[in-house]
């Protein structure tokens, strides 16, 4: 079998919507090795042409977001001629809402990704994670919808991007053994807190490549593993008195994490709303 297949991505905006659905499939061939071409912000028949130069020149199947008929024709006539596979990743899922409202769809490239309050909230997010990161700011915490507790190399920070990527306002503080939590956390009333956790033997693991990649010397508590479990231990000991609900990271993406938190936030979010009607 082929091991390297070319992989044509083509959209009339910034390509991110095409590149999530192809890393989403991509990952059900793992024994394939995918050269992917992108080609975005696609809005003329001049670069149209150049797009279809490209593919000819390294075949491969084509996946698309365009909305503009004419572009579309372009390309999928041209993938025609070629002998090309040729797939739009959002008209089946348009045809349906399409169908059930009753109405047609309004053809704007990059419509996703106008500049409305929804992308200011998610800026308005990521200046706030970035303020609250590591322990940071913790004067103004308790205005975060999030904040994430865990012991060293627990993926506090990466998952409280995600987060403001989504437009959640996150901060994160790092638990250190014999360190109390700060006070401005335990007071904080509107946030939820959530504890993140992993299996001790994965965090020596990552605890020890990080430190390599520095050039740090072996801190012995820090990559110790009994120790390491004690220090678990003892924040899930803190979780537990506090109430706060525990995801463990040990075999999760990012992305799961996040989305196990964000079920986490709805639900809390729900039951304030709720005691606060009743």
């Amino acid at each position: 079998m082929q091991r390297y297949h070319h992989l044509h991505l083509v959209s009339d905006a910034t390509g991110e919507t095409v590149g999530t659905v192809v890393r989403a499939c991509s990952v059900q061939f793992r024994q394939i090795e995918t050269i992917e071409h992108a080609w975005t912000m696609v809005r003329t028949p001049l670069h149209m042409d150049r797009v279809l130069a490209g593919i000819e020149a390294n075949p491969g199947p084509v996946l698309f977001t365009m909305v503009d008929g004419r572009l579309r024709r372009q390309l999928t006539e041209g993938c025609a001629r070629l002998a090309l596979p040729c797939v739009s990743i959002l008209d089946p899922v348009i045809a349906v809402l399409a169908s059930h409202y009753g109405m047609e769809t309004e053809g704007r490239p990059g419509a996703q990704h106008v500049m409305d309050a929804e992308y200011f909230d998610r800026i308005a997010a990521m200046d706030f994670a970035l303020a609250h990161d590591d322990g940071a700011g913790l004067e103004t915490i308790d205005k975060a919808e999030v904040i994430l507790l865990g012991v060293s190399r627990t993926s506090k920070t990466p998952t409280t991007i995600y987060l403001a990527n989504r437009g959640i306002r996150a901060g994160n503080y790092p638990l250190v053994p014999g360190v109390p939590v700060p006070e401005e956390i335990l007071k904080a009333r509107g946030p939820l807190v959530v504890g993140l956790t992993k299996d001790p033997a994965r965090l020596v693991d990552i605890r020890r490549n990080r430190l390599r990649s520095m050039g740090s010397a072996e801190e012995v508590d820090y990559v110790d593993l009994d120790a390491v479990r004690r220090e678990v231990a003892e924040a899930r000991r803190l979780f537990s008195r506090h109430g706060w609900p525990v995801v463990d990271v040990s075999r999760r993406s990012i992305e799961e994490t996040a989305a196990a938190i964000i079920t986490r936030l709805a639900e809390f979010q729900s039951r304030r709303e709720s005691g606060a009607a009743q």
